[in-house]
């Protein structure tokens, strides 16, 4: 499966890595290496996340945490890709990206 990340979300990314990296510098290498690892287990086992109970539309979203961070990554699959749609803070208004599945 092809492992796409929207635009939108790798902005999530960096705004969270600039935010980290203000409180402690290498606390944003951090948090991007524990994103990597995640995007991994999202690739080995896609549709091993929760469903997101909250969200009734045309994907299946699924919600994978991250280890130590707060933030989730929000994705759903079809045939051939995995499409990662959010990379959310876990107290964030919750469907804040739903705009961006249009």
């Amino acid at each position: 499966m092809n492992f796409i990340v929207l635009p939108e979300a790798e902005g999530d990314a960096i705004v969270a890595a600039v935010w980290y990296d203000d409180q402690k510098p290498g606390l944003a290498d951090e948090f991007l290496a524990q994103l990597r690892a995640t995007f991994q287990i999202i690739r080995q086992n896609p549709f091993g996340a929760p469903l997101l109970e909250y969200y009734s539309g045309h994907h299946e979203i699924r919600r994978q945490l991250l280890h130590r961070f707060p933030y989730a990554v929000v994705y759903f699959c079809r045939a051939e890709d995995i499409v990662v749609v959010a990379i959310t803070h876990a107290r964030r208004r919750p469907l804040h990206w739903l705009a961006r599945l249009a």
